[in-house]
Protein backbone atom coordinates (compact mmCIF):
# COMPACT_ATOMS: atom_id res chain seq x y z
CA UNK A 1 0.00 0.00 0.00
CA UNK A 2 1.02 3.42 -1.19
CA UNK A 3 -1.71 5.29 1.35
CA UNK A 4 -3.26 4.70 4.63
CA UNK A 5 -6.92 4.69 2.46
CA UNK A 6 -8.42 6.09 6.54
CA UNK A 7 -12.23 6.31 6.03
CA UNK A 8 -13.58 7.83 9.38
CA UNK A 9 -17.38 7.62 9.71
CA UNK A 10 -20.66 8.34 11.84
CA UNK A 11 -22.66 5.44 12.29
CA UNK A 12 -26.02 5.82 14.25
CA UNK A 13 -29.71 4.37 15.11
CA UNK A 14 -32.30 3.89 16.94
CA UNK A 15 -31.06 0.49 18.45
CA UNK A 16 -28.48 -1.98 18.50
CA UNK A 17 -28.05 -5.43 19.52
CA UNK A 18 -24.33 -6.98 19.93
CA UNK A 19 -25.60 -9.79 21.36
CA UNK A 20 -23.60 -11.35 24.44
CA UNK A 21 -23.13 -15.03 23.06
CA UNK A 22 -23.26 -15.90 27.08
CA UNK A 23 -26.77 -14.74 27.18
CA UNK A 24 -27.84 -17.09 23.92
CA UNK A 25 -28.17 -20.57 25.85
CA UNK A 26 -31.49 -19.31 27.51
CA UNK A 27 -32.97 -18.78 24.18
CA UNK A 28 -32.49 -14.68 24.96
CA UNK A 29 -30.08 -12.22 23.95
CA UNK A 30 -28.60 -9.41 25.76
CA UNK A 31 -26.44 -6.81 23.82
CA UNK A 32 -22.80 -5.91 24.45
CA UNK A 33 -22.52 -2.42 25.82
CA UNK A 34 -19.86 -1.41 23.74
CA UNK A 35 -19.80 -3.00 19.77
CA UNK A 36 -17.51 -5.64 18.91
CA UNK A 37 -14.75 -5.46 16.39
CA UNK A 38 -16.81 -7.84 13.86
CA UNK A 39 -19.86 -5.42 13.91
CA UNK A 40 -17.86 -2.51 13.21
CA UNK A 41 -16.15 -4.23 10.28
CA UNK A 42 -19.55 -6.01 8.88
CA UNK A 43 -21.21 -2.01 8.99
CA UNK A 44 -17.58 -0.41 7.18
CA UNK A 45 -18.29 -3.60 4.41
CA UNK A 46 -21.73 -2.37 4.18
CA UNK A 47 -20.31 0.51 3.23
CA UNK A 48 -17.80 -0.78 -0.05
CA UNK A 49 -15.77 -4.22 0.52
CA UNK A 50 -14.22 -6.54 -2.21
CA UNK A 51 -12.59 -9.63 -1.25
CA UNK A 52 -9.45 -7.91 -2.99
CA UNK A 53 -8.92 -6.13 0.47
CA UNK A 54 -9.49 -6.36 4.13
CA UNK A 55 -11.08 -3.28 6.14
CA UNK A 56 -8.83 -3.04 9.37
CA UNK A 57 -11.07 -1.65 12.85
CA UNK A 58 -8.35 1.23 13.83
CA UNK A 59 -10.25 2.69 16.68
CA UNK A 60 -14.50 3.48 17.64
CA UNK A 61 -15.20 6.61 20.04
CA UNK A 62 -18.39 6.26 22.00
CA UNK A 63 -20.66 9.26 21.53
CA UNK A 64 -24.14 9.22 23.47
CA UNK A 65 -24.56 7.10 26.48
CA UNK A 66 -24.94 3.39 27.17
CA UNK A 67 -28.57 2.68 28.08
CA UNK A 68 -30.58 -0.50 27.18
CA UNK A 69 -34.12 -1.14 26.83
CA UNK A 70 -35.90 -5.15 26.99
CA UNK A 71 -38.26 -6.04 24.90
CA UNK A 72 -40.67 -8.90 24.92
CA UNK A 73 -39.89 -10.32 21.27
CA UNK A 74 -41.50 -13.88 19.59
CA UNK A 75 -39.35 -15.52 17.48
CA UNK A 76 -39.30 -18.69 15.78
CA UNK A 77 -38.40 -21.72 16.64
CA UNK A 78 -36.47 -23.88 14.75
CA UNK A 79 -38.90 -27.05 14.85
CA UNK A 80 -41.08 -24.50 14.21
CA UNK A 81 -44.04 -21.81 15.74
CA UNK A 82 -43.00 -19.36 17.68
CA UNK A 83 -41.44 -18.53 21.22
CA UNK A 84 -41.44 -15.74 23.83
CA UNK A 85 -38.05 -14.14 24.68
CA UNK A 86 -36.65 -11.38 26.18
CA UNK A 87 -33.87 -9.23 24.17
CA UNK A 88 -32.18 -6.22 25.83
CA UNK A 89 -31.33 -3.29 23.26
CA UNK A 90 -28.75 -0.38 22.99
CA UNK A 91 -31.12 2.16 22.69
CA UNK A 92 -30.30 5.99 20.68
CA UNK A 93 -26.98 5.11 19.87
CA UNK A 94 -23.84 6.79 17.35
CA UNK A 95 -20.47 5.82 17.09
CA UNK A 96 -17.50 7.46 15.46
CA UNK A 97 -15.36 5.04 13.31
CA UNK A 98 -11.77 5.56 11.96
CA UNK A 99 -10.81 2.21 9.53
CA UNK A 100 -8.45 1.55 6.94
CA UNK A 101 -7.87 -1.02 3.96
CA UNK A 102 -5.18 -3.59 2.92
CA UNK A 103 -4.65 -5.90 0.40
CA UNK A 104 -5.63 -9.09 1.39
CA UNK A 105 -2.65 -11.54 0.74
CA UNK A 106 -4.34 -14.96 1.00
CA UNK A 107 -5.76 -13.64 -1.92
CA UNK A 108 -2.92 -13.59 -5.16
CA UNK A 109 -5.72 -14.60 -7.85
CA UNK A 110 -6.98 -11.51 -7.34
CA UNK A 111 -4.21 -8.79 -7.67
CA UNK A 112 -5.44 -7.57 -11.05
CA UNK A 113 -7.74 -6.09 -9.07
CA UNK A 114 -5.51 -4.42 -6.50
CA UNK A 115 -6.29 -0.34 -7.90
CA UNK A 116 -5.43 1.22 -4.86
CA UNK A 117 -6.47 4.74 -5.80
CA UNK A 118 -10.03 3.08 -7.65
CA UNK A 119 -11.26 1.49 -3.85
CA UNK A 120 -10.59 3.97 -2.02
CA UNK A 121 -12.24 6.45 -3.88
CA UNK A 122 -15.41 4.47 -4.32
CA UNK A 123 -15.00 3.85 -0.69
CA UNK A 124 -15.74 7.03 -0.11
CA UNK A 125 -18.24 7.61 -2.98
CA UNK A 126 -20.63 4.82 -1.05
CA UNK A 127 -19.51 6.56 2.35
CA UNK A 128 -20.98 9.75 0.99
CA UNK A 129 -24.37 8.40 -0.11
CA UNK A 130 -25.04 6.21 3.06
CA UNK A 131 -23.28 3.08 1.99
CA UNK A 132 -23.48 0.68 -0.92
CA UNK A 133 -25.55 -2.01 0.99
CA UNK A 134 -28.52 -1.79 4.29
CA UNK A 135 -26.39 -0.65 7.40
CA UNK A 136 -27.37 -3.02 10.79
CA UNK A 137 -26.24 -2.50 13.95
CA UNK A 138 -25.80 -5.94 14.91
CA UNK A 139 -29.20 -7.50 14.28
CA UNK A 140 -31.49 -6.87 11.34
CA UNK A 141 -33.96 -5.42 13.26
CA UNK A 142 -31.39 -2.72 14.07
CA UNK A 143 -31.43 -0.55 11.22
CA UNK A 144 -28.16 1.71 10.81
CA UNK A 145 -27.15 4.97 9.33
CA UNK A 146 -23.74 6.37 7.92
CA UNK A 147 -22.57 9.63 7.19
CA UNK A 148 -18.88 11.24 6.70
CA UNK A 149 -17.66 12.72 9.94
CA UNK A 150 -14.41 13.09 11.21
CA UNK A 151 -13.84 10.86 14.48
CA UNK A 152 -12.48 13.52 16.86
CA UNK A 153 -15.67 16.25 16.09
CA UNK A 154 -17.94 17.22 18.29
CA UNK A 155 -18.55 16.39 21.89
CA UNK A 156 -18.79 12.48 23.22
CA UNK A 157 -20.63 11.45 26.44
CA UNK A 158 -17.51 9.56 27.86
CA UNK A 159 -14.58 11.60 26.99
CA UNK A 160 -13.02 11.86 30.13
CA UNK A 161 -14.02 8.47 31.18
CA UNK A 162 -11.72 5.31 30.83
CA UNK A 163 -13.41 2.00 32.00
CA UNK A 164 -12.85 -2.11 31.33
CA UNK A 165 -15.49 -3.83 30.19
CA UNK A 166 -14.10 -7.45 30.63
CA UNK A 167 -13.17 -9.63 28.08
CA UNK A 168 -15.52 -9.93 25.01
CA UNK A 169 -15.78 -11.17 21.91
CA UNK A 170 -13.25 -9.29 19.06
CA UNK A 171 -14.20 -11.43 16.00
CA UNK A 172 -14.32 -14.60 13.75
CA UNK A 173 -10.85 -15.06 11.86
CA UNK A 174 -12.59 -16.89 8.34
CA UNK A 175 -9.91 -18.73 6.36
CA UNK A 176 -9.28 -16.20 3.31
CA UNK A 177 -8.26 -13.56 6.18
CA UNK A 178 -6.12 -15.71 8.31
CA UNK A 179 -2.76 -14.34 8.78
CA UNK A 180 -1.12 -16.96 11.45
CA UNK A 181 -0.07 -20.08 9.47
CA UNK A 182 -1.80 -22.06 11.73
CA UNK A 183 -5.50 -21.06 11.41
CA UNK A 184 -5.67 -21.11 7.97
CA UNK A 185 -7.74 -23.27 6.55
CA UNK A 186 -9.99 -23.18 10.14
CA UNK A 187 -12.43 -20.41 11.34
CA UNK A 188 -10.89 -18.75 14.99
CA UNK A 189 -13.19 -16.72 17.03
CA UNK A 190 -11.17 -14.19 18.94
CA UNK A 191 -11.40 -12.71 22.40
CA UNK A 192 -10.38 -9.34 23.95
CA UNK A 193 -10.00 -7.59 27.42
CA UNK A 194 -12.24 -4.82 26.16
CA UNK A 195 -10.36 -0.98 27.27
CA UNK A 196 -12.28 2.26 26.79
CA UNK A 197 -9.95 4.95 27.17
CA UNK A 198 -10.94 8.92 27.30
CA UNK A 199 -14.78 7.51 25.41
CA UNK A 200 -12.22 5.97 22.62
CA UNK A 201 -11.77 2.07 22.33
CA UNK A 202 -8.33 1.17 20.46
CA UNK A 203 -8.84 -1.91 19.20
CA UNK A 204 -6.06 -4.89 18.23
CA UNK A 205 -5.04 -6.10 14.74
CA UNK A 206 -6.54 -9.62 14.64
CA UNK A 207 -3.76 -10.96 14.31
CA UNK A 208 -2.84 -9.53 17.67
CA UNK A 209 -5.84 -10.81 20.00
CA UNK A 210 -4.17 -13.78 22.14
CA UNK A 211 -7.26 -15.81 23.33
CA UNK A 212 -8.62 -17.45 20.53
CA UNK A 213 -10.20 -20.73 19.53
CA UNK A 214 -10.13 -23.09 16.16
CA UNK A 215 -14.29 -23.80 16.22
CA UNK A 216 -13.78 -26.15 12.74
CA UNK A 217 -11.95 -26.38 9.64
CA UNK A 218 -13.30 -24.70 6.13
CA UNK A 219 -11.81 -23.41 2.81
CA UNK A 220 -11.90 -20.15 1.41
CA UNK A 221 -14.53 -19.03 -1.05
CA UNK A 222 -13.84 -19.13 -4.45
CA UNK A 223 -14.11 -15.97 -6.87
CA UNK A 224 -13.55 -15.93 -10.62
CA UNK A 225 -13.59 -12.50 -12.79
CA UNK A 226 -16.76 -12.56 -15.10
CA UNK A 227 -18.45 -15.47 -12.75
CA UNK A 228 -19.24 -14.74 -9.82
CA UNK A 229 -16.94 -11.78 -9.05
CA UNK A 230 -16.11 -8.08 -10.75
CA UNK A 231 -13.50 -5.93 -9.56
CA UNK A 232 -13.02 -2.48 -9.04
CA UNK A 233 -14.18 -2.80 -13.00
CA UNK A 234 -17.90 -2.89 -12.13
CA UNK A 235 -18.52 0.76 -11.53
CA UNK A 236 -16.46 1.78 -15.01
CA UNK A 237 -18.81 3.82 -17.30
CA UNK A 238 -21.72 4.05 -14.67
CA UNK A 239 -22.86 6.06 -11.72
CA UNK A 240 -21.79 5.25 -7.66
CA UNK A 241 -23.72 2.35 -7.34
CA UNK A 242 -23.37 0.44 -10.74
CA UNK A 243 -22.96 0.33 -14.75
CA UNK A 244 -25.69 2.26 -15.94
CA UNK A 245 -27.22 0.47 -19.09
CA UNK A 246 -27.53 2.99 -22.39
CA UNK A 247 -31.44 2.15 -23.01
CA UNK A 248 -31.92 5.19 -25.86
Amino acid sequence: MDKPNIIEYSVFGRYALFTDPLSKTGGEKFSYQLPTYQALKGITESIYWKPTFTWVIDECRIMKPIQTESKGIRPIKYGGGNDLAFYTYLRDVEYRVKAHFEWNENRKDLAQDRNENKHYDIAKRMLERGGRRDIFLGARECQGYVEPCPIDEGEGAYDRTSLSFGIMVHGITYPDEAVRESEKGKLTVRLWNAQMVNGVIHFPRPEECEIRRVLREDKQKSFVFGENFSGAGEFEGGDAFGVVEDVS
